[in-house]
């Protein structure tokens, strides 16, 4: 395989843009989880009691191959309860200022407006929100910010999401709702190249739904925008193994993730950036072989 060729891992979308956040799109992008919570579910807080631990792992991950370093303070977990502004503010803006400050692009993973407009301004190049702007004064943050926008849905809130999802076709109705939040987007002065969407695996869904969502991944791309997947760890992999805990899901996040990126998905949201990183570059090779 000549070293020249780069495998192309996008649909054929000629509306889809070419690059999300100055990243380009023609081969897959890797998020790496830097959580500065005491209460995520795949790492047992391990990273949090200080942000110089959680600071370590981020550079240790783009090191690894992470091109966006996703930064969070509030666990979205099945479960999880919201934490105070302070306290979120508190975890996160020393993370995000240090990993912007050693040139890499960081996401501030939040919900809260004010979150939002401080992470941005401490040096946060995406705002990648699990409720899709619909918080308070987050889309208008979003539109006064003009920063990069990742798009998810979810059902319900993280303490109850996971109760009884319901839906009558999870494709077509987590599309509509996609679709729905990047027009609102659009209408606030948002560019199409400023939007990415994400389906939300894991986030008020069962396994089933999850799975129809993974296998009919290019039928979200025809949305136009760029998909970003993050099944990384997520607890219905355990569902079709073994019950497993969340650190001995990777060999499972990695198979859906090339199912997704086969399909057309570009950007991967993940805990294990060198597994990722491994796995994507062993699938191209051998599709871009003699």
């Amino acid at each position: 395989m000549s070293n020249s060729a780069v495998p192309s891992t996008v649909a054929s979308n000629p509306a889809m843009p070419g690059a999300f956040a100055g990243l380009p799109l023609d081969r897959p992008q890797i998020m790496g989880i830097v959580n500065a919570t005491p209460d995520s579910f795949s790492d047992g807080g391990q990273f949090f009691g200080s942000s110089a631990a959680a600071i370590e792992h981020g550079l240790e991950l783009a090191e690894q191959g992470a091109s966006i370093l996703d930064v969070g303070g509030e666990s979205t977990r099945p479960g999880a309860e919201p934490v105070s502004l302070k306290e979120e503010l508190a975890r996160v803006l020393p993370v995000v200022e240090a990993l912007a400050r050693a040139g890499h692009c960081v996401s501030i993973d939040t919900r809260h407006a004010e979150v939002m407009r401080q992470a941005v301004a401490a040096g946060a190049g995406i705002i990648n929100d699990v409720t899709a702007l619909q918080g308070p004064g987050s889309l208008e943050a979003a539109a006064e910010l003009q920063r990069p926008v990742i798009l998810m849905h979810m059902q319900g809130e993280p303490q109850t999401m996971q109760q009884a999802p319901r839906y009558t076709d999870v494709v077509a109705e987590v599309a509509a709702f996609l679709k729905a939040r990047a027009q609102a987007c659009l209408s606030v002065g948002l560019a199409a190249d400023q939007i990415c969407l994400d389906v939300g695996i894991g986030f008020g869904k069962t396994l089933a739904h999850n799975l129809s969502l993974l296998k009919h991944t290019s039928q979200l791309l025809t949305l136009g925008y760029p998909l970003l997947v993050g099944a990384s760890r997520k607890s219905f992999i355990s569902k079709i193994d073994r019950d497993l805990p969340a650190d001995q899901r990777e060999a499972g996040t990695l198979a859906a993730h090339l199912a997704a990126m086969q399909a057309g998905a570009q950007i991967f949201r993940v805990h294990d950036v060198a597994a990722a990183r491994q796995g994507f570059a062993v699938w191209q090779a051998v599709q871009y072989a003699d």
